[in-house]
């Protein structure tokens, strides 16, 4: 067990060095923010220490919460830096959707046209939420038509909505991407969440004819698959 662990921990902060220089290519100050939330987090409880005349024991928790306040901040510029580089490659919203976890049952490339404009779902207690990367203009047509697609086999019923990413006025940049679907009302209870995937999941066949946009697939995306493959969890 104790050579297991051994072998885990360079593994971990091996990881956690290469996190760090990539968000610092982006983030230049990420070092001085890092420093001086721990320093201020640290030197506020252990003020406090000296006021209330407990100076070692809020000098250790002062310790522990400084390094709680780093790893939060760091670990949200390290999400944003990543956002950052993908933003503008083709699939960056699938690997934002497909990072979300637990609760949403995501489909990359739901639909997709010839100009590769996509739409990747996601189901959770929120709904459908139809989520478009490409030209905002062809999207449209693209977006209504796999909107008339789920009506078929959803009705009314359930709540569909979509957003396409990008910067410009109506959209959704992909650093919030996450945030907005997070605020979306729930609405649906966990049973029915899964109820809705599996009958969207039948929708896969419906894209045998899709056309299929020149060159190779963009890297990290794939086509959605029939019945037995279903969406992510």
């Amino acid at each position: 067990m104790a050579r297991k662990d051994n072998t885990e921990n360079p593994g971990r902060l091996k990881q956690i060095a290469q996190t760090y220089k990539m968000t610092r290519r982006v983030d230049r100050k990420i070092g001085w923010i890092l420093a001086g939330v721990g320093i201020v987090t640290f030197g506020v409880l252990l003020a406090i220490g000296f006021l209330i005349d407990h100076p070692v024991y809020l000098g250790i928790l002062g310790l522990l919460l400084a390094l709680l306040a780093c790893a939060i901040v760091f670990g949200r510029r390290a999400e944003r830096a990543a956002y950052g580089q993908m933003e503008g490659q083709p699939g960056a919203a699938a690997a934002v959707l497909e990072n979300f976890g637990k609760g949403w049952h995501v489909t990359p490339a739901v639909a997709m046209n010839r100009s590769q404009d996509v739409i990747h779902r996601a189901v959770g207690k929120a709904g459908v939420v139809l989520v478009a990367e490409g030209n905002p203009n062809r999207l449209r047509a693209l977006l209504a038509s796999e909107k008339k697609k789920m009506a078929r086999v959803l009705g009314d019923a359930i709540p569909v909505h979509d957003m396409v990413v990008g910067n410009e006025e109506g959209q959704v940049p992909l650093t919030k991407l996450r945030t907005r679907l997070m605020k979306l009302p729930r609405v649906l209870p966990g049973s029915q969440v899964t109820e809705v995937n599996d009958r969207l999941r039948a929708l896969g066949d419906l894209m045998k004819n899709m056309p299929i946009p020149k060159g190779p697939m963009p890297k990290g995306m794939r086509m959605p698959k029939g019945p037995s493959g279903g969406g992510r969890r």
